[in-house]
């Protein structure tokens, strides 16, 4: 059994109900538009080799803009010339990520598991972008403070992330 229920209201009040009704249950909800993607020249992306690990890479992007956009949920990290990309842990990542109006998001890289391994690859430097097709910022493995190279093998990233600390436990740091 169906019971129906009846509302009244004003006609002016119906119109914002009736738009409502039929927004995505994200806008309803909020009364606000979904973001739309960041443009990749109004980002500001840093990257970084955390302190006494130069096999972690700490990168942020920046929305320094006055409105919310998105991003990839997970930041594309590509190395000097070699094929592929950072691998996203957990896997998955597929989705955007909601950068507030000047909000920061942080994700971390683990270039390599053991800088040891006889496989490792060396790069003159580090391309990280908010989304895949953005062209991203370029570092040099000076710039990121890893010395002369950036040695690679296997590399992971993490999902962007609210807080640096939160991209460390993601990759397994502190």
């Amino acid at each position: 059994m169906r019971i129906r229920a009846a509302i009244v209201v004003p006609a002016a009040s119906a119109a914002v109900a009736g738009l409502l009704l039929t927004a995505p249950q994200s806008q309803a909800a909020t009364g606000h538009q979904r973001a739309v993607p960041c443009a990749d020249k109004s980002l500001t992306v840093r990257a970084k080799a955390a302190a006494g690990d130069p096999a972690v890479l700490r990168v942020s992007v920046t929305n320094p803009g006055t409105r919310a956009c998105v991003v990839d949920q997970v930041p594309t990290v590509t190395f000097g010339d070699l094929d592929g990309a950072a691998l996203p842990v957990p896997e998955g990542g597929t989705g955007t990520y909601r950068l507030a109006a000047g909000g920061t998001a942080y994700a971390d890289v683990r270039t390599i598991a053991d800088p040891a391994d006889p496989e490792a690859r060396r790069v003159d430097a580090v391309t990280v972008a908010a989304s895949a097709a953005h062209r991203g910022r370029s570092f040099t493995a000076a710039q990121l403070g890893t010395g002369r190279q950036v040695l690679v093998w296997e590399p992971v990233t993490t999902w962007w992330q609210p807080s640096a600390a939160a991209a460390d436990r993601a990759v397994g740091l502190g």
